[in-house]
């Protein structure tokens, strides 16, 4: 394997040499774990200590922080967050765009939606659903009338 590093410098000015994964082109940082059977998309970062699973699937402008355990064949999809520490189980399907916090617990085989936010220290227990982020800042949006704003 011809590992190609990239040089990323944080807003305090550390700079951390990633390096760029075969399968998918993402960037994982020096003491993470990814099998090269893991696609891990463009502009994808996996920081430091996290350990990713064989067969998963992640999507492109991803970040799994540092310490995070992502099980077998999870599939997460593209612009989600994981945060530090959280443990996500075996072939959990974790929709686009979806923020994921701190010391999370999810149980193998559960469905997150797609826009959905779990808070940090919580768990998605197997047979439940993590709850959808409200649409436009809390709002309830009326049903359309089948007219059209001109």
């Amino acid at each position: 394997m011809n590992a190609k590093f990239v040089s990323v410098e944080d807003d305090a000015g550390k700079v951390t040499r990633y390096v760029r994964h075969a399968n998918g082109g993402g960037l994982v940082a020096p003491g993470a774990s990814v099998p090269e059977n893991t696609r891990i998309g463009p502009m994808t970062y996996v920081e430091q200590g996290a350990k990713v699973g064989s067969g998963c699937r992640i999507g492109h402008g991803s970040w799994i922080d540092r310490d995070a355990t992502i099980g077998e064949r999870a599939i997460i999809g593209d612009g989600v967050r994981i945060g530090r520490g959280t443990v996500i189980g075996n072939r959990v399907n974790i929709g686009s765009h979806s923020r994921i916090g701190s010391g999370v617990l999810i149980e193998h085989g559960v469905q997150v939606h797609a826009d959905s936010a779990v808070p940090d220290g919580g768990q998605v227990l197997a047979g439940s659903r993590a709850p959808r982020r409200a649409q436009g800042k809390g709002r309830q949006h009326r049903p359309s009338r089948g007219r059209v704003a001109a």
